[in-house]
This record gives structure tokens, C-alpha cells and sequence, in this order.
């Protein structure tokens, strides 16, 4: 392929943002179009593939993150944004978290730093990055959230004693009543919690110790087949990927078998140089052909606490 001109490189003038007061995020976003700023250009770029993408109603798009957003205030938020996906990819803490704080958990706003982590553990105090966790709102809460959600899912007459990983956590959206609730937007609006690491977690060990005392069978191998189903039986794909490791390997890895994703947005703070799949940038993924090489995708290199509400706003994806 032919190098561009010196008149195609130098074509599009960079412009100074003007803020002017009382804009909204759609004006504040439209304005960036024009500045030449680093992530900023990437992040405006991953609105509009993620609009089109939205739009295009023969697309089935996937939503993945890691759990640990899910502790920063933002899972009102994306639980709002649910019904606009066709599939949830996540990890095991997500479900820990949503099952914490959907009968009342609370998380505390605190430092990476100015607390010794040797005084919050006598405390029974967890650091989650700059979020406090008291132990009882965490780990005890979900066991007894935990129990108590399963003994009705036990005793409603319809209980299976086998489960894959999503019908079981379908089931668990039934059984909470907050709105604001992961588990509960994805069962009420009918879309999937696709959780791999579903054992990795206060949850999963809560299922280990269940299924010692009664009939119980976790079959992860019948979710598997229902993402293969879903690379073969569509020929356009989309993600919005959050965060590396095995919520985003999920998505793309599965879409390779139908040709790779056609729309994809990467949003990570990871560095590509130590080779880890977090930093892995998606032209990577084009190497493997777990992205067309046609596909309009991006990687958008920042916090996701910080891009996330701009772009959900952005897109009208909240309530």
C-alpha cells in the first residue's frame, strides 16, 4: 500500500475546543471532533463505530467488563445500558458485587495510598484500588444474600438441580427486586450474563459449598456452545470490551470462528509491551482474525470510570 501525500497527512486542521456554559455532553463530544488530542480523537472515533454499531439492527453486540468497576458507582449505569446489548460478558466478582449492593451494600470512597493495608485488614476493612469495603458488606454479605436467593430458587417447584452459568444467574435476576441491579436489567430484559470465571469469587464459592449438601451441577460447557451458536448463527457481530482478560478473550475469541468481530471499541489502561492480553491493542486481534480486517474498531487508551459516562451519555444508553 502507497504511502498517503504530504497534502493527505497534513489535510485536517487541528482546532482549539471551546467550552461554552451549560453545554451538554453531545455538544461537548461533537466539539472534540476537531481537536487533534490524543485519546480524546480515540474516544470520539469509538462513539461513533458504537453508534453505528447500536444502529445496525443486524448486529448482535456483546458488552464486556471486569468486575471491579462494579465497585466504583457505575453499576447503576450499566445496568441501565443493558438493554441495549444482546450479551453480557463479565467476570465473577461483577456478580458479587451486584448481589452486595442490591440489598443495600455499602462501599466507601478512600485512597490508593494513605492508609497502611496492614490497619485496614485489622480493621476487616478491603482496598479495592481507592475503594473501602467493609467485610461484613462484602463477603458475608453475599454468602447470606447467597443462601437465601438459592433456598427460593429450591423451593419454587421449578428447580432444575442443573444449570448453566447463565440460566442460574437468570434465575438470580428474578429473585432481587433493585432496579439499579446487573442481574435483574439482564433478566428483565431477556439478555444473557456470560460469566467464564463464575467460580472465581465469593459467589462461586458459595455455589461450591451448596453443591456439597444438594443436588447441584454448574454446566459451563452448555454456555460454550451458546456463544458458538451465536458466532455461527450471525453474521454481524459488535463489542464494546472494558478491560482485558477473560470477559474480552470471550468475546473475540469466539468471534473468530465466524471471521472476526465487524465492530469492536477497546477501552483499557494497559500497555501492549509486556504482551498481556489487557494491553493487547485490537489490531492485534486483527492478526488472529478475531476482528475483520474490514471491522471499524478502536482502542481507546484511559480510565473507563472517566470514558464510560461520557460515552454512555453521549449515546443516550442511560435512564
Amino acid at each position: 500500500m502507497a504511502n498517503p501525500s504530504k497534502h493527505e497527512l497534513l489535510k485536517e486542521a487541528v482546532k482549539d475546543l471551546s467550552i461554552n456554559k451549560g453545554m451538554s455532553v453531545k455538544e461537548l463530544v461533537d466539539g472534540m471532533r476537531s481537536m487533534g488530542g490524543f485519546s480524546a480523537q480515540h474516544m470520539v472515533t469509538g462513539a461513533d463505530i458504537l453508534a453505528g454499531m447500536l444502529k445496525d439492527r443486524e448486529s448482535f453486540n456483546f458488552l464486556s467488563f471486569p468486575a471491579d468497576i462494579i465497585a466504583t458507582g457505575m453499576r447503576g449505569m450499566i445496568a441501565d445500558a443493558v438493554k441495549y446489548f444482546d450479551a453480557i460478558v463479565t467476570t465473577g466478582g461483577t456478580i458479587d458485587h451486584d448481589l452486595a449492593k442490591a440489598f443495600g451494600g455499602t462501599y466507601s470512597k478512600g485512597s490508593f495510598d494513605a492508609v497502611g493495608d496492614n490497619e485496614l485488614h485489622k480493621m476487616s476493612i478491603y482496598r479495592l484500588g481507592n475503594i473501602y469495603i467493609e467485610n461484613k458488606e462484602y463477603g458475608t454479605a453475599v454468602e447470606e444474600h447467597f443462601n437465601k436467593i438459592m433456598a427460593k430458587i429450591k423451593s419454587s417447584g421449578e428447580y432444575k438441580g442443573e444449570y448453566s452459568g447463565t440460566e442460574l444467574l437468570a434465575e438470580f435476576g428474578k429473585h432481587i427486586e433493585d432496579e439499579h441491579s446487573i442481574l435483574r436489567q439482564a433478566y428483565l430484559n431477556k439478555v444473557p450474563i456470560f460469566c467464564p470465571g463464575v467460580l472465581d469469587g465469593a459467589f462461586g464459592t458459595q455455589l461450591a459449598m451448596f453443591s456439597q449438601s444438594n443436588k447441584f451441577k454448574l454446566d459451563l460447557i452448555k454456555d460454550e456452545l451458546e456463544l458458538s451458536n451465536i458466532a455461527f448463527d450471525n453474521k454481524t457481530t459488535g463489542a464494546l470490551m472494558v478491560g482485558g482478560g477473560i470477559s474480552k478473550h470471550h468475546v473475540i475469541w469466539w468471534n473468530q470462528f465466524k471471521g472476526g468481530l465487524d465492530y469492536a471499541v477497546y477501552i483499557t489502561t494497559a500497555t501492549q509491551y509486556d504482551g498481556s492480553l489487557s494491553g493487547a491493542r485490537l489490531t492485534e486481534a486483527v492478526s488472529w482474525g478475531k476482528i475483520k480486517e474490514k471491522a471499524k474498531y478502536v482502542t481507546v487508551d484511559g480510565d473507563a470510570t472517566i470514558i464510560m459516562p461520557v460515552l454512555f451519555a453521549y449515546l443516550d444508553l442511560v435512564r
